[in-house]
């Protein structure tokens, strides 16, 4: 269980802010506080959504806050600074274990796989798992999605990572690329656009894919308080409508029709790496094809959770994700 979940719940008990969402009228426009968990190309859609005009085809007004970790993510929901949240399932899970005042309710999935990638500083000829073994390998935070989906994956190729590698997990998200890129490591677990962007400079190559491996799993997700859809079911639906249209855009769409779109969030990023990082992450069906998050998906998840010693507890299905509205939308 992670520490940090009940600092969450203790600030929140001790005071709470106003809710920005408010039920109004279908031709009104709905002001929604979103907060996503960081800044990716792996939450493409998103982008699409927002650049593409379809929150604004819904009458909603989107207020994208960037909170920079799972922990404030969900203080910004807990404490009604944010409406809705995009950030890992698995932290609803966390929270919804501490019994909050309002159970937290996954509507629509944005991501259906891991987005890492395994790097190996030297090309083999022929990657074999068992490679790993002995090497000093780079993982992420310990308890975070990325994380146990690695080792879980490592475990299913018969890698034990306490016993078999040298494992380090102790660097800050944001500094692991530049670590590996110093020259700690065998091996490193990255998303994009650093995983292309090693390869084109030579300092990594890809040589699995996190995603393939740990199979389908709602990896990154939308989510609320329940009240949220007491209040203004309707607005919940309309958000997930432009989703959607989103989904089915990227899906239709050319790479470098993506990036252009994408172009100015990643101002950092040339908007070619942007392109092979999209076309990636599709390729593998790292975007959810709809807004559906399937109790298969959930499961594994929570067993994956189960299989790192950082599930609380099994997190019921039915209770916790809204299945109706992805299903209204997605019928229409």
């Amino acid at each position: 269980m992670k520490k940090w979940i009940i600092s969450i719940l203790g600030s929140v008990f001790m005071g709470a802010g106003i809710l920005t969402g408010c039920s109004l009228q279908e031709d009104e426009t709905t002001e929604v506080e979103l907060a996503e968990v960081t800044r990716s190309i792996f939450y493409a859609p998103l982008y699409v959504a927002l650049e593409n005009g379809y929150f604004e085809e819904e009458n909603l007004n989107i207020n994208l806050t960037t909170t920079w970790g799972g922990d404030k993510t969900m203080t910004a929901l807990l404490s009604d600074g944010a409406d809705v949240a995009l950030v890992g399932a698995e932290t609803s899970i966390y929270v919804n274990a501490q019994d909050p005042a309002e159970p937290i309710i996954n509507f629509a999935m944005l991501t259906r796989t891991d987005g890492t990638f395994l790097m190996a500083r030297e090309e083999p000829e022929n990657f074999e798992w068992e490679d790993l073994k002995g090497k000093t390998f780079l993982g992420q935070r310990k308890g975070g999605m990325p994380q146990m989906t690695g080792e879980y994956v490592l475990k299913q190729n018969n890698i034990d990572p306490q016993e078999d590698l040298d494992l380090i997990q102790n660097i800050d998200f944001a500094n692991i690329s530049n670590a590996f890129a110093s020259g700690t490591g065998n091996y490193v677990q990255l998303f994009e656009p650093q995983a292309t962007q090693f390869e084109q400079e030579g300092l990594a190559h890809i040589v699995a894919s996190f995603g393939e491996e740990s199979g389908a799993l709602p990896y990154t997700v939308f989510m609320a308080e329940e009240s949220f859809f007491e209040d203004d079911k309707e607005a919940a639906e309309r958000f997930t409508r432009a989703i959607y249209k989103a989904q089915q855009w990227v899906y239709s769409a050319s790479p470098n029709e993506i990036a252009e779109v994408l172009a100015p969030y990643f101002d950092d990023t040339p908007e070619d790496i942007i392109a092979d990082s999209a076309a990636r992450y599709r390729d593998q069906q790292s975007y959810a094809e709809t807004p559906l998050l399937p109790e298969s998906a959930w499961d594994n998840l929570q067993n994956i959770m189960d299989e790192a010693g950082e599930l609380p507890e099994r997190s019921d299905y039915e209770q916790y994700v809204d299945t109706e509205i992805a299903e209204s939308v997605i019928d229409e």
